[in-house]
């Protein structure tokens, strides 16, 4: 399973999904979680529609983005594109918390959204 964040320095949720220059892709093992890439995203399409879908694209074969904000309408695009929106719920959160939360609840009690993915035949 990968995950895509929205962060301005790779620690931290801290970066809106519309505005974000680069997101920074990990992937859920059994036990660990470890970085796979940069995904560059600049900002420079002028239109609403091209931005997103450009957005979207950047995200590759990621199953969930998480981003400090996202906007309804791109939320809904995001969630179209098959991509599950999970926004952070503190500020600053850091990156590797939302991991940890992730791993334990794959680990444990997947809630559905996530099952999704875990049966899929490429899930990790």
């Amino acid at each position: 399973m990968k995950i895509a964040f929205a962060s301005t320095d790779n620690l931290h949720v801290n970066d809106h999904f519309g505005w974000c220059k680069c997101f920074y892709m990990y992937e859920l093992h059994d036990d660990a979680f470890s970085f796979v890439k940069t995904l560059p995203s600049p900002n420079e399409h002028s239109e609403e529609g091209d931005k997103l879908a450009y957005k979207i694209a950047c995200l590759e074969d990621a199953n969930i983005l998480c981003a400090s904000h996202i906007g309804p309408r791109a939320s809904l695009m995001v969630k179209g594109s098959g991509i599950f929106v999970l926004k952070s719920e503190k500020e600053n959160e850091r990156i590797e918390e939302v991991l940890k939360t992730l791993l334990r609840l794959k680990n444990t009690q997947p809630p559905l959204w996530m099952q999704r993915f875990l049966h899929a035949p490429s899930a990790s």
